[in-house]
């Protein structure tokens, strides 16, 4: 048998394509094989194509010949060419997570900026500050690069903060002051940010991450709105959280010095002389120092940590239990100038 002629190889039924939408029409393309069997013979082979529509046949035609099968699977590229944006359209509807609903655009009532900015005003004094921090939001979004959209956004930081939504008001405010570096209340926003994280100080055991980050922000309001309304408070609220990030690695020395780890413990009181002198930490630095050293044995270092604490606080009694932890191993207090601790109190004006 010619090539034209020759049989196919026997199989059964395939579905070359298939697609099916949801409450829908399903699509799909099959191909069945055939043998006939002829006594004396090895048989004819015989081909059937069908397109399918909800699983009922569209089209079908039957090829034999090699050439044929070609002629039915061109039939077969335009069917699927007519059929398949059918299918695809709801393969792709399938794939929207909003479920099989149309997007429906709305055309919303305009409402004025200020009808807005009242409400928003209006949510704030029922101490809403949830609705009242949306509300103002709306005012960046429906008005952007106005004045509109720079008072909306402060009012929301103002909001947000109130609610105790501290993380979003440092965002917020954060926002405001890069968008507006020169604006009147720029320094306004910058206080809120500081505030939100002051608010957010945990006690000494915990990390002091917040506090950082408040002192780093006060600073910043000293240094560049030195005469804005809010730099007093920013100096006051500067000492607060540096006598907490002094009192935090106070007690982590402590806790060395619990365990007689006396350089470790060395390392945290010399923290706190070094970064954190003007606090009120800086007294019982100096007599955990005069401990340490002498856990040591470094006598002339705990000399020097007794003579200071004397020179600074001659009335406090950390200076009298330093002055007996040194008369009961026989030593008095004497200050060595070229000690690194006689050198930071000299530095800073306290020596």
């Amino acid at each position: 048998m010619d090539a034209e002629a020759g049989s196919l190889p026997a199989f059964k039924v395939h579905t070359l394509f298939s697609a099916r939408r949801d409450g829908g029409v399903s699509l799909s393309f099959r191909l069945n094989r055939s043998q006939a069997a002829h006594k004396g013979s090895a048989g004819q082979s015989q081909v059937e194509f069908c397109c399918m529509i909800d699983e009922r046949p569209a089209s079908l035609f039957k090829v034999e010949t090699v050439k044929a099968v070609a002629r039915a699977f061109a039939r077969l590229a335009v069917l699927t060419a007519l059929l398949a944006p059918m299918a695809a359209c709801s393969s792709l509807d399938s794939l929207n997570p909003f479920g099989g609903e149309k997007y429906e655009t709305k055309l919303l009532p305009d409402i004025p900026a200020q009808e807005i900015y009242d409400q928003g005003l209006a949510r704030l004094q029922s101490k809403d500050y949830e609705g009242a921090a949306k509300k103002f939001g709306e005012l960046e979004k429906q008005f952007p690069y106005s004045q509109w959209s720079r008072k909306g956004l402060l009012m929301q930081t103002f909001s947000q903060f109130q609610g105790n939504q501290f993380d979003d008001a440092v965002a917020s405010a954060n926002r405001y002051v890069n968008l507006y570096p020169t604006s009147e209340e720029t320094p306004y926003a910058a206080y809120l940010a500081a505030m939100s994280y002051y608010n957010q100080i945990p006690d000494v055991t915990r990390d002091q991450e917040r506090a950082e980050r408040a002192l780093a922000i006060f600073t910043q309001i000293t240094q560049k709105w030195p005469k804005s309304e809010y730099a007093e408070d920013a100096k006051f609220k500067i000492q607060v959280t540096r006598d907490q990030l002094a009192g935090k690695e106070m007690s982590v020395g402590r806790f060395y010095l619990s365990r007689r780890n006396y350089t470790a413990a060395i390392n945290r009181f010399r923290d706190v002389l070094g970064k954190y002198q003007t606090t009120r930490h800086s007294e019982e630095a100096l007599y955990r120092l005069t401990e340490a050293y002498l856990g040591l044995g470094i006598k002339h270092e705990a000399q020097t940590a007794a003579a200071v604490l004397g020179h600074n606080y001659p009335d406090g009694q950390w200076y009298k239990d330093a002055y007996d932890l040194l008369q009961n191993g026989g030593l008095e207090p004497s200050e060595d100038k070229g000690s690194w601790m006689s050198k930071i109190f000299k530095k800073v004006g306290l020596g």
